[in-house]
């Protein structure tokens, strides 16, 4: 049994993974790195040889995770595609729009090797995608299987909490176990429920692979989500009171679903008003797909119809210039990281010289892009939101709130102390946050084999 990192570099960037076994080979995610462009955003899909794979599971659709699928699926074209319902829907989308976006940069400024694949490569490839319910037993054709049958090569998915369809997914070949966690959450969010991980307690987890986004970053004593939403909530408020708006620069997937649902909380308990709540136009699909879905998947709130219950007003790159930023409204836009000509972006630049308004992160930004630069600021800092923007200084308020769809650390180190795998492979995380889980990990499980994978170098498990 062998598994190789094929992301390329040791962070978060573009997930890949091989696992051979059983003298099958499967393909877990297919992601895109966000930092980078063209053919440089990709995995090591080279290192697979070409019509090799047997399947190809995807655990989410961020792109990280899905980005690069479908070149992935032109090097494999009889590997079928393995994932739940909602990533099937949600995958298509973000898909579609990475597309768009490629397009755009190539005719911008002519970037090498775009577009990756093509709208209709996309279509043509859904027939292979083959939706999995949670927690049964399938074969690599997408099959279901009894526990009794002598499968040589299973699996099985299990909600892994992070964003709707995310699994994480356990592997079973050659009379081992491996589970693949994916991005996970142990706790419960707005939308999503937290992580149903198996807890092998009636077979042995061999192998682990379990992500370290947070691993550097300890949780601040006595923090709770609700707390942390009742102090977002009183800020906001605050803004409000002094004749200000808000700006909540969030990711399409994921956050901007929970940040609805959390407005609809605060606001039926009578911590916020009632006040104009505006997305961008992939905001609105995505929350489309998880009001579709919301009897049909593991989540929260299944009867909360966020588009219509909440009725958020929709708005697209071309009137962005002609928004209107009035008192006492919420923009809740994408892009998370702000890059440049993105929706939060474009109206960020009607924020930074009013003191008034206030611009609030509540999730992750890169700290090399311009989100992550705004929210590292202070008032008076001179920035730039991206090349076409002047340096100005930052005199409105910034604020920085914990509401991350990814484990802490201490749920982590908890779950795995607790399943006590034999082996534990860490990947998705920076160096620094891949070695600060380790540390806390190896004194409490002296037994367990702990591995950090170098990109591109097979591990014999």
């Amino acid at each position: 049994m062998k598994f190789t990192n094929l992301t390329g570099v040791l962070d978060i960037g573009a997930n890949c993974y091989l696992l051979e076994a059983a003298g099958k080979r499967l393909m877990l995610d297919t992601g895109a790195h966000p930092k980078r462009e063209g053919t440089d955003s990709l995995p090591r899909l080279e290192l697979v040889a070409d019509g090799s794979l047997d399947a190809i599971v995807m655990s989410h659709a961020h792109q990280d995770h899905i980005g690069s699928l479908p070149a992935a699926m032109r090097r494999h074209p009889d590997a079928p595609v393995l994932m739940t319902e909602a990533t099937k829907h949600i995958g298509e989308t973000m898909l579609h729009n990475s597309v768009n976006v490629m397009l755009a940069e190539k005719n911008e400024r002519d970037v090498p090797g775009l577009p990756l694949f093509t709208h209709r490569e996309i279509d043509s490839g859904l027939r292979r995608w083959k939706p999995i319910p949670l927690n049964i037993r399938f074969d690599l054709a997408g099959d279901r299987v009894s526990p009794a049958e002598q499968c040589p090569f299973s699996m099985e998915f299990f909600d892994a909490g992070h964003i709707l369809g995310s699994v994480g997914t356990l592997i079973r070949a050659e009379g081992k176990t491996v589970f693949y966690a994916g991005d996970v959450q142990f706790e419960d969010q707005n939308i999503s429920r937290a992580a149903r991980f198996p807890e092998f307690d009636k077979e042995p987890c061999d192998v682990m692979i379990m992500e370290s986004t947070r691993g550097d970053t300890p949780k601040l004593p006595g923090f709770t989500r609700e707390a942390e939403m009742e102090r977002l909530a009183a800020d906001i408020r605050r803004v409000f009171e002094r004749g200000g708006c808000v700006l909540v620069p969030l990711f399409a997937l994921g956050k901007t679903q929970e940040f609805l649902a959390m407005y609809d909380a605060l606001r039926q308990r009578g911590s916020l008003p009632k006040c104009p709540i505006y997305i961008g136009g992939l905001g609105a699909k995505l929350t489309e797909t998880y009001d579709k879905l919301a009897h049909k998947s593991a989540r929260h709130l299944p009867d909360l119809d966020l588009m219509d219950d909440v009725a958020p007003f929709v708005i697209g790159g071309p009137n962005a210039y002609e928004i209107q930023v009035r008192p006492r409204r919420i923009f809740a836009l994408s892009s998370g990281m702000m890059m440049p000509k993105t929706l939060s972006n474009t109206v960020a630049r009607k924020f930074l010289s009013r003191p008034e308004n206030a611009i609030f992160f509540i999730g992750y930004a890169d700290p090399e892009s311009p989100g992550g630069i705004l929210r590292n600021s202070k008032t008076g800092d001179i920035i730039s939101l991206g090349p076409e923007h002047a340096p100005e200084p930052v005199l409105c308020e910034i604020g920085t709130y914990n509401f991350s769809a990814h484990a802490t650390r201490e749920s982590i180190v908890d779950y795995v102390v607790r399943t006590k795998p034999r082996k534990l492979v860490l990947v998705h995380g920076d160096p620094a946050a891949i070695g600060a889980l380790a540390g806390l990990i190896r004194p409490l499980l002296p037994e367990t084999e702990i591995i950090i994978p170098v990109p591109g170098v097979p591990i014999t498990l």
